[in-house]
């Protein structure tokens, strides 16, 4: 641990450092301190800060810059989660507040007013879907072949298909198929749809001479709405902290924020978790050390689950450069993630 001196020197340092982007020298420093105290001693403290590896000194000045382990030691500590802006709230309102047809247009807009808002990657992903229960299972003819399959779920939500169907199958056996898996589905949860009950659809299908291959369709929808949509917004902004040229790496970065499984894996989203203990309410950050990915070491990642009461949690999160405000950001999740729970019970409530 630090002296209450050493702890307000690194703090002053970062918190200026992270507004400026530029080394902090000893007068920057002892003119922002609360407390007077001479050059020297800011000079002194700052080099004890950098023999405990909290500080690194720069080629090109005489300044001093926080170290990963000195942005840990501020994020553990130090920091004070700020208020957002008049400014910030009224854009927030603004735009949540649109007639959304479906939970995953709330949660797609979420993720666009954080990059709107900061200028980094935004991330969203709703909240869990295993107490959502299926209304409805529709096959609508497109062509003499092709087919739209679609699954209603109880809060609102439609997922389609489409696919074309063997040239054998008739109006008739799929309509037939349609009344079979609606009778069987209707009223379940999705968590509840497992091998056991769709083999038990197929066979009825079988044995009532419906088309056993709807159920390759069913199966497809099913796991398109039970899958957690991972929604990313402002991946250009991660050209304007990313410090290499080299443009194979550039490639990989974004193909790993392309893809759903590494995005999940990457923010820690998991739909079987729950919130255990405090620690997990509040905003995690991680920073690019603490990241699986080399291609983000000069990155900070800022995570914050949201409840949605019996409908489930979800996951809002911030990839930025880590020398990010961490203070406004830690701020402005904080807020977002009441402010978008709040919206997701709105719409909730209409569909009780």
């Amino acid at each position: 641990m630090l002296t209450e001196r050493q702890e307000l020197i690194l703090k002053t340092i970062i918190m200026d450092f992270t507004q400026t982007h530029e080394p902090v020298g000893s007068k920057t420093v002892m003119n922002q301190l609360p407390v007077k105290v001479s050059s020297a001693t800011v000079r002194n403290e700052m080099a004890v800060l950098e023999e405990k590896g909290l500080l690194e000194k720069t080629h090109s000045s005489s300044g001093r810059i926080p170290s990963t382990a000195g942005y840990r030691y501020y994020l553990d500590h130090l920091i004070n989660p700020v208020k957002i802006p008049a400014s910030v709230y009224n854009q927030i309102v603004y735009q949540l507040d649109q007639p959304f047809q479906q939970v995953n247009e709330i949660v797609q807009e979420a993720a666009k007013i954080l990059s709107d808002l900061t200028n980094y990657t935004a991330f969203a992903a709703g909240p869990e879907t295993h107490s959502v229960k299926v209304t409805g299972f529709r096959i609508v003819p497109l062509s003499s072949h092709q087919v739209m399959a679609i699954l209603v779920t109880d809060d609102g939500n439609v997922k389609n298909q489409i696919y074309t169907l063997p040239h054998h199958t008739n109006g008739e056996e799929i309509e037939k198929a349609v009344r079979l898996i609606n009778d069987q589905l209707v009223g379940k949860s999705l968590s509840s749809i497992n091998e056991v009950l769709l083999k038990r659809i197929a066979d009825h299908l079988i044995a009532r001479g419906a088309a056993p291959e709807i159920l390759d369709l069913l199966q497809d929808v099913i796991k398109d709405a039970a899958s957690e949509q991972m929604y990313v917004d402002g991946q250009i902004n991660l050209l304007s902290n990313y410090e290499n040229d080299d443009l194979t790496k550039i490639k990989s970065l974004y193909k790993l924020i392309d893809q759903n499984d590494a995005l999940s894996s990457l923010i820690g989203f998991n739909p079987e978790d729950e919130l255990k203990n405090d620690s997990s309410s509040k905003v995690q950050v991680k920073l690019g050390s603490e990241l699986p990915s080399d291609l983000l070491e000069n990155y900070s990642l800022l995570t914050a689950q949201y409840s949605v009461g019996k409908y489930g949690k979800g996951t809002i999160a911030l990839l930025g450069p880590t020398n990010m405000p961490y203070s406004q950001m830690i701020g402005l999740l904080e807020y977002f993630r009441n402010e978008l729970a709040k919206k997701l019970l709105d719409y909730y409530g209409r569909f009780k």
